[in-house]
């Protein structure tokens, strides 16, 4: 069933945003098609709601299904306030990234909680007469993401904590000199996605944890293949069922509600500097799904 805008929306608990390779999970059941026209156009997809190990979860697909959509052209925007819109508290984020460290190799799973992001894309809902400056020294919300990397640990994939992810613009892979320079900065992997969705998640007050899948080092090894598209999909193809499992152990021992070491919840209560009565109706019209419960 799919329901267009003006009609009811359903609800769900998590949110699950995949990335190439990641186009269903094994195991939903009740599934439901949903899409969603926000305030800021269409998302990639349509969501695909249903239930897993006992929770609601919302799937979409932020490339779009086949794969049509460049790192540049998502409405990310779009997509995560469809998210809020049908009630997600939690995403978690499933990509494929090229390492920057040696003993970050292939095949391995990064959980990053830091970003650099050097893009150059919408990345605020706000504006058009509000101001909001969230905090974003800490990006991901460490209690989602303490979990999946506990969860990885325990099924004995090769997980990594607290990785440094730097994001571009893409299309294109990095030129030698510029891998380089990443790896001087001490990133460890690199992506073009999660940092622009992770600051988009805390304006939005959802937890945002990433599950980043190594396909590459990158064109810094010289020891190594160098990066190709039939490499990277080579490897995501072997990941992906690591990546479902730990996505499916995950929602079994996630705790009903966001607990105390998680502040994603409340991210923007004291950050919104405009006086309620500057701001434009159409902008509290626009953002209500954000702002609605600080700002009638």
């Amino acid at each position: 069933m799919t329901r267009e805008k003006g009609g009811k929306i359903p609800q769900a608990e998590i949110g699950i945003l995949g990335g190439t390779g990641l186009y269903e999970i094994d195991g939903i059941e009740d599934l439901d098609e949903s899409t969603i026209d926000t305030p800021f156009g269409m998302p990639s997809d349509s969501y695909m709601i249903g239930n897993l190990e006992g929770r609601r979860v919302a799937f979409l697909t932020r490339h779009g299904r086949g794969h049509r959509i460049l790192p540049s052209e998502i409405n990310y925007r779009a997509n995560i306030y469809g998210f809020k819109m049908l009630g997600v508290e939690r995403i978690i984020s499933v990509n494929s990234v090229g390492s920057l460290k040696e003993e970050i190799k292939p095949r391995d799973i990064v959980f990053s909680a830091q970003f650099f992001d050097r893009t150059r894309r919408k990345n605020t809902f706000f504006g058009e007469g509000i101001a909001v400056h969230i905090g974003f020294a800490h990006p991901v919300c460490p209690e989602l993401s303490q979990l999946l990397f506990a969860t990885g640990k325990s099924l004995g994939v090769s997980v990594h904590p607290n990785g440094t992810y730097i994001c571009i613009e893409g299309p294109a892979f990095s030129t030698k000199a510029e891998s380089r320079i990443y790896r001087s900065w001490d990133c460890d992997v690199i992506g073009m996605t999660s940092a622009t969705e992770a600051r988009l998640c805390r304006e939005a007050e959802i937890c945002y944890a990433t599950m980043s899948l190594v396909t590459d080092y990158d064109v810094w090894h010289e020891e190594e293949e160098s990066v190709s598209v039939e490499l990277i999909l080579e490897n995501l193809r072997h990941n992906i069922h690591n990546a479902k499992d730990i996505l499916r152990k995950t929602l079994t021992s996630l705790p009903g509600d966001r607990g105390g070491a998680c502040e994603c919840s409340r991210a923007i209560r004291d950050c919104i500097v405009t006086s309620s009565d500057l701001i434009p109706q159409a902008t509290k019209q626009k953002l209500q799904h954000i702002i609605g419960k600080y700002i009638p």
